[in-house]
């Protein structure tokens, strides 16, 4: 029974944090405040209350629809509030309820945040990434008093991961400027990898890194390329590469820091495996 209630409370808590990153996602961008004014409807102005925003369920009660002037909200509002709910009651059931559980979920939580604001503005905010850096060094330290470094780096390879995935990352874009001939990256792919590497420390910013750089052209191929071809995709945006349908290669632009969020998930779950199985077949 006391499982049940605390993933429940995980699952809760899970979702009052998704909604608050949707207020991150809808507003850092614009450079606004996070704090006010109030939420209130996109279209018309209305102030939301307290019963309407209510993560979830306010928004199948209301049909989807504002309460005043009838029109639609977007459906990201419950599907990003269920995915971090579900993200973490995912991190206590595998990990109980335990610093690195909360950790490991507020750690995805922004990744999630950064992944959905670089896909749907082309940019990642610094509040995201300046936060996500301090709440990375300072439970990097906390931690140690719970003696629950795992899956994270400890304070002095968090510091020397932070310089490493900054700099690799820095190093990368200016090689694909110099290929492209134009500016192949952004600052805020840059600021990503100072937290991912704080998070995760030298070896695993650079798996990062390497698997963001494998799946981004799979994701162009397979998905950005036929879009295009039918005319759904715009020419906004921010990473290169995409075959026209006469087959040349032609300019298009991509948000990298949507590759590089999952992967460091994957690195932070993954790496140490990945790492030594490369290592081993390898034979170093």
């Amino acid at each position: 029974m006391i499982e049940i209630l605390e993933g429940l409370y995980a699952f809760v808590i899970g979702a009052a944090v998704g909604s608050f990153l949707n207020v991150c996602i809808s507003r850092w961008p614009e450079g606004l405040s996070v704090v006010k004014p109030r939420s209130r409807c996109p279209r018309c102005g209305h102030h939301i209350k307290a019963s309407e925003n209510i993560p979830i369920i306010s928004w199948l009660l209301l049909r989807g629809r504002c309460s005043n002037c009838h029109l639609p909200i977007s459906i990201q509002y419950p599907i990003v509030e269920l995915l971090v709910a579900l993200l973490w009651l995912a991190a206590y059931l595998e990990l109980g309820m335990t610093f690195t559980a909360f950790r490991v979920a507020a750690f995805t939580t922004v990744l999630l945040g950064i992944s959905i604001t670089d896909a749907k503005y082309f940019l990642i905010p610094d509040g995201f990434t300046v936060f996500g850096l301090l709440f990375v060094l300072v439970t990097a330290f906390v931690a140690l008093y719970f003696g629950e470094a795992e899956p994270f780096a400890r304070p002095w390879d968090a510091i020397l991961g932070m310089c490493v995935g900054a700099g690799a990352i820095s190093i990368a874009g200016w090689l694909g400027e110099v290929w492209l001939k134009r500016p192949a990256m952004g600052f805020g792919d840059v600021t990503l990898m100072a937290v991912v590497g704080a998070a995760l420390g030298p070896p695993r910013a650079l798996l990062t890194i390497f698997i963001g750089a494998v799946l981004a052209p799979i994701v162009l191929l397979g998905v950005v390329y036929p879009l295009s071809a039918r005319g759904f995709a715009d020419d906004q945006g921010q990473t290169e590469l995409a075959l026209e349908a006469s087959g040349g290669w032609r300019r298009r632009e991509l948000p990298f820091g949507v590759f590089l969020a999952p992967a460091a998930l994957i690195a932070l779950l993954f790496g140490d495996a990945i790492i030594a199985w490369y290592m081993r077949i390898s034979g170093l």
